[in-house]
């Protein structure tokens, strides 16, 4: 995972997505189904033609994506892109990042979720190694979770299946936890803090704070990336 992102306002996170068009068990074309714990993340739709699914307590559901559309979901979303024509997504994500930086369970089958190191052995792939076999385990992982992410949605009791997902992945994030508690407190409360003493500043005529204007821009810090849901380009902070 890239240690940051670019640090846009309110301590959001973007990164730039061209979704797998490879072809899952049940014939459709997109990524790999996930879910985030801590973070709310957001799609907006660039270019292509698609569809994002998602499995929550109230159910499974399809919401079309096409150009222009803004979609969004919070923590405890499965979702599961599905790319249908060239699909391509400007992602933003809540704290500075953590949605591609630690805060997602792949749907891998339950024999997966049992402890870090057997999750972290079906879904690492190593930057040192060959595109080709970068490629190779992407896809194999995205299989995989294809399995678990059925086997979810076809439970005889889907929502007591859902529960049971959901105490595996907070039980595999449990040890990372306090990296996301200093991710936040440099990030978003950092950025609400500084919004809540400008406005005092405003209250009392202090309007020192305007002079320390500043414009920024950035280019990917690395393009094309295998991730979860397709190649990737990321911006470091």
């Amino acid at each position: 995972m890239v240690s940051g992102y670019a640090g846009l306002p309110g301590g959001v996170a973007v990164s730039q997505l061209c979704v797998y068009d490879w072809p899952a068990s049940d014939g459709l074309r997109g990524g790999t189904p996930h879910m985030h714990l801590a973070c709310t993340e957001g799609y907006v739709v660039t270019g292509g033609r698609g569809a994002v699914q998602t499995l929550t307590a109230a159910g499974h559901r399809v919401t079309p994506l096409t150009p222009g559309t803004v979609a969004w979901f919070t923590p405890g979303t499965i979702h599961r892109l599905v790319n249908e024509d060239d699909l391509r997504i400007a992602v933003l994500m809540q704290n500075s990042g953590l949605p591609e930086a630690g805060d997602a369970v792949l749907t891998l089958p339950p024999r997966y979720l049992a402890d870090p190191q057997t999750y972290a052995a079906a879904t690492a792939i190593p930057a040192d190694a060959p595109e080709a076999e970068q490629a190779r385990i992407a896809r194999a992982r995205r299989d995989l979770a294809m399995e678990g992410y059925r086997a979810l949605r076809e439970a005889p009791d889907p929502a007591a299946a859902l529960a049971a997902f959901h105490r595996a992945a907070a039980a595999l994030v449990r040890p990372r936890l306090s990296a996301w508690r200093e991710r936040w407190l440099r990030g978003a409360r950092a950025a609400a803090q500084t919004t809540a003493e400008q406005l005092d500043r405003l209250a009392d005529g202090d309007v020192s704070h305007l002079a320390e204007a500043v414009v920024r821009a950035e280019e990917p810090s690395e393009r094309g990336r295998f991730g979860m849901c397709g190649r990737l380009d990321v911006y470091r902070a």
